[in-house]
């Protein structure tokens, strides 16, 4: 079954095979850019935080 699903000659199959592997770099990029914009927001809070003690 599945070898007649990839002899397929619609060329479908082959943009999944090419667009199944960005979509997941995509998507990990997305994670972490998530991740360090969360870490940068809270460092500049602890850096505004200590600001407003010393001033």
């Amino acid at each position: 079954m599945i070898g007649a699903v990839l002899a397929h000659q619609g060329g479908w199959d082959e943009i999944l095979m090419v667009a199944g592997p960005i979509a997941i770099i995509v998507g990990l990029l997305a994670v972490v850019r998530r991740r360090l914009g969360a870490g940068l927001s809270e460092g500049d809070r602890a850096t505004e935080d200590a600001d407003s003690e010393i001033g």
